[in-house]
């Protein structure tokens, strides 16, 4: 398996990144698109009010170019030819990125909607939900049409299960918690830009490792595309991804799991996601069970998402975004070994 491919969409998404806030970050303050930062958040974070965000544009377009690159350097590698057995591949490169892009469109215009047009709500919650819901159809529906039919799922360390006619409903299901999770990560300068970053990595080794050329190479530029965003994106924070980036990258994770095969294996390739949007469901249940048991609501954890509890524990931002990066890494190698036992 060539590296080439994997390298050039890493680089270019990388400098197309880097470079393009250099421009787009001083736009996004000039047209006024800051951060509104709401009352109920730590009080240190109000000095962040103001700071640009929608600045998800300057990574979906540098993995866009990364993508385009690589895939460039992979046909020309195979002769200029799209073999016959390689277009269930090729679908999941074009289809998958169609939605990761479709879901960052849904973040934009939620985004557009709050900071431009100063409407604070949004797209309402149903809204979005059908709208992800529709992309998640499609997404799957597109992979079934181009041969795609397996209901077969590979489980971490238990091996082969089939789920038969459960097998799209549940993925679907799957696909939008994810992307939402995805977006509750990003609550911290760096945090969900961090942890992507490590996912990326994970998803190139076991890309390599199962040999798929197309998901290495959208690995490689997940990963450039992180890398370049952190540059202005770590903390102190110059610029936020906003639900544009954030709903983006949740559909690219979707995406190259489903790429290759091991939608299941997200249970620890985005275990830290996941953990956050079960703070949100637990700190929620539980306030609503003590508020009927004992006449009072009471909250398990300090705030959710838990990053938020950990930052009003005393942690730095730092701190967080290096622990939880080391947790989701030390998952990432379990679904290494999950993977070697298959």
């Amino acid at each position: 398996m060539s590296s080439m491919p994997v390298l050039a969409a890493i680089a270019v998404s990388f400098i197309v990144t880097a470079v393009l806030g250099v421009w787009v970050i001083p736009f996004l303050r000039k047209m006024k698109c800051g951060q509104t930062i709401l009352d109920i958040g730590p009080k240190w974070q109000k000095n962040k009010q103001g700071t640009p965000t929608m600045g998800g544009i300057l990574f979906i377009l540098g993995i866009f170019a990364g993508v385009c690159a690589g895939y460039s350097l992979l046909v020309n590698g195979a002769g200029g030819a799209m073999y016959s057995h390689l277009r269930l591949d090729d679908m999941r490169i074009f289809m998958g990125m169609l939605m990761a892009l479709a879901f960052g469109l849904v973040g934009f215009v939620d985004d557009y909607i709050k900071v431009v047009k100063k409407r604070n709500l949004g797209l309402s919650a149903g809204q979005k939900m059908l709208m992800q819901f529709c992309i998640a159809i499609l997404y799957l529906a597109s992979l079934y049409m181009a041969g795609d039919r397996s209901t077969i799922v590979l489980v971490p360390f238990l091996g082969q299960w089939s789920l038969g006619i459960f097998y799209h409903p549940l993925a679907v299901l799957g696909i939008v918690y994810l992307v939402n999770v995805v977006n509750i990560t990003d609550g911290i300068d760096g945090l969900c830009t961090s942890v992507t970053f490590v996912v990326s990595l994970g998803f190139l080794v076991l890309a390599a490792m199962l040999r798929f050329e197309g998901m290495s190479m959208m690995a490689g530029a997940l990963a450039g595309g992180c890398i370049g965003f952190l540059i202005w994106n770590f903390y102190p924070a110059r610029v936020f991804m906003g639900d544009t980036g954030s709903l983006f990258l949740g559909g690219m994770v979707v995406a190259i799991a489903f790429g290759l095969g091991i939608p299941v294996y997200l249970l620890f390739m985005g275990l830290v996601y996941i953990l956050e949007g079960l703070s949100v469901v637990i700190q929620v249940a539980y306030f609503k069970f003590t508020r009927i048991t004992t006449g009072t609501g009471r909250r398990l954890f300090k705030m959710s998402p838990i990053h938020h509890h950990f930052e009003m524990c005393g942690w730095s931002e730092t701190r967080i975004v290096t622990a939880f990066s080391l947790v989701q890494l030390v998952s990432c190698l379990l679904a290494y070994l999950a993977v070697l036992r298959v």
